[in-house]
């Protein structure tokens, strides 16, 4: 086991955690005390006609994919929906690279098939699994909401937002975490027959 290359990631992915985290807490801030204006961006009138009068040539048809939606002076709703689409991911980064970081410091610690780098595996499959579509349907949800508030005719409703593969991913680890913690007992009690 290359332990340099393992004390070097547990290093790092703990310093990540903690730049995410001070990155949700900065964004959180500044957007609270912002006062400016709230965007947002909505696929619902894609592949509408634009008016006329665009320069374009001639016999070329003009549509839109994506509108920008700015409302001046928004309210507490729309800018805490605002903040709803980016905070969500920096959280769950944050804690995903601190459950990592902690998995390879058991790791570096303990060995790698142990009972607590078990649990650390089974743990941070867990919060990824769950964390995922959390995250996905609070951004989702916030922007759908944040869009519906600009244009009513648009509406809102639950959405999912992200790369849900991640789910895969998560599940992954509990089962791994699951025959880790199988194989320690199967040791152990082999060790305690010997």
């Amino acid at each position: 086991m290359n332990t340099r290359l393992t004390k070097v990631l547990a290093s790092v992915t703990h310093w990540l955690a903690v730049l995410s985290g001070l990155a949700f807490l900065g964004t959180g801030a500044s957007h609270m005390l912002d006062d400016g204006a709230v965007c947002v961006e909505t696929g619902f009138w894609a592949n509408a006609r634009l008016a006329p009068g665009l320069p374009v040539a001639k016999g070329v048809d003009a549509s839109g994919s994506l509108t920008r939606l700015c409302q001046d002076s928004p309210s507490v709703g729309q800018r805490a929906a605002d903040l709803g689409g980016e905070l969500p991911w920096l959280l769950f980064g944050a804690i995903a690279l601190l459950l990592f970081s902690r998995l390879l410091t058991a790791v570096l610690k303990q060995g790698p098939f142990t009972e607590p780098v078990a649990r650390q595996l089974t743990a941070l499959g867990w919060v990824v699994a769950v964390g995922t579509p959390v995250a996905g349907l609070v951004v989702g949800w916030s922007h759908s909401w944040l869009v519906g508030s600009m244009a009513p005719v648009v509406g809102s409703g639950p959405e999912l937002s992200g790369p849900m593969v991640l789910v895969l991913a998560g599940l992954a680890g509990v089962i791994l975490g699951k025959i880790m913690r199988e194989g320690v007992r199967m040791r152990e009690d082999l060790e305690g027959t010997v």
